[in-house]
């Protein structure tokens, strides 16, 4: 996230400062997004972001929240991600998407000559999982192509969702599963059923592993989180309404003509002290029978977001 003020230089310093500082805390996985045409978000290429961040701390896994396939060719994300694990064993995750990360228009520059064939994700979603080693099927593209260089081992594949299709798709296959919970478009419970009813166990898992998100701000006192957290429900409200709204700070978010139409916005957001957010995320663990929650956590401040993951881990583990 770029903070208003801020420059895309900056944000990527944040990034790692956030890396290193969650690699401390406990915390297992950071993952980048794929957003494109978007001035607020310095994330367009999540194998370069991955690599940069890696090299920058020990034992972290990266990964991407997603890669939005359909953009790309899948020997070219195969590649990517293959140099990334051969580099990095172990620590790599591919969280794959099938959404566009950006509008219509940007998709279809992005895609290039690729924008007038008919998308056909499982079968791009075989191919790139035959590519990085695991093999389903009589043929694919690794019959004929090789994801060079060749790693000794293969990173997690991992499909992202909002809806009950990659559900389905990752449960039938025997992988893990990533919900957007954040997104606030509800039906997460329903998701992760479709995938646990879908779920076949595979060379890569015996029984289903699910990961939710959760967007949470925690901070000394709820009063400081709520107030904290007013910029990222600003920005919220223009992803719902079709606004491009910035991160501000909380002081200029407070006299934001749209403030009252977002403080009275439904959000699933968890904002609170260190034990009223980590109740919070016992209770989404609990409903949707979490393996896993990853934080999502949008605040104006560097050290607000190190401080409210802080707060969330040492109450964790305790």
């Amino acid at each position: 996230m770029v903070p208003d003020g801020a420059t895309s230089s900056d944000a990527v310093v944040q990034t790692t400062a956030v890396a290193k500082a969650a690699e401390g805390m406990g915390y297992t996985r950071i993952w980048v997004a794929e957003h494109h045409n978007m001035t607020t978000v310095a994330s367009t290429t999540p194998a370069i972001l991955m690599a940069h961040l890696a090299a920058n701390t020990n034992h972290i896994k990266v990964g991407s929240g997603g890669v939005m396939l359909p953009n790309h060719a899948p020997l070219a994300i195969a590649e990517q991600f293959a140099l990334l694990e051969a580099l990095y064993p172990g620590r790599v995750d591919v969280g794959v998407g099938r959404a566009p990360g950006t509008d219509r228009e940007t998709a279809l520059a992005l895609r290039g000559a690729r924008a007038a064939e008919s998308e056909d994700f499982p079968r791009n979603f075989i191919d790139l999982m035959g590519l990085l080693g695991d093999v389903r099927g009589e043929n694919g593209l690794w019959d004929r192509f090789r994801a060079t260089p060749a790693a000794t081992s293969s990173p997690s594949i991992i499909p992202l969702g909002s809806s009950g299709f990659s559900a389905e798709l990752a449960g039938v296959l025997g992988l893990p599963f990533g919900f957007a919970h954040h997104f606030d478009m509800g039906g997460t419970v329903e998701a992760v059923s479709i995938y646990r009813d879908a779920f076949k166990p595979s060379p890569v898992l015996d029984e289903p592993y699910t990961i939710v998100t959760a967007s949470t701000i925690a901070a000394e006192t709820a009063e400081r989180a709520e107030w904290l957290a007013t910029p990222a429900r600003l920005r919220r409200l223009g992803l719902r309404t079709g606004q491009r709204i910035a991160m501000l700070s909380p002081e200029d978010a407070a006299v934001h003509p749209e403030y009252e139409r977002a403080m009275q916005m439904q959000v699933s957001s968890l904002v609170g002290t260190g034990d009223e957010v980590v109740a919070g995320m016992h209770e989404l663990a609990e409903r949707t029978q979490a393996s896993e929650l990853m934080l999502y956590t949008s605040t104006y401040s560097l050290e607000d977001r190190i401080n409210s993951l802080e707060l969330i881990a040492t109450r964790w583990i305790a």
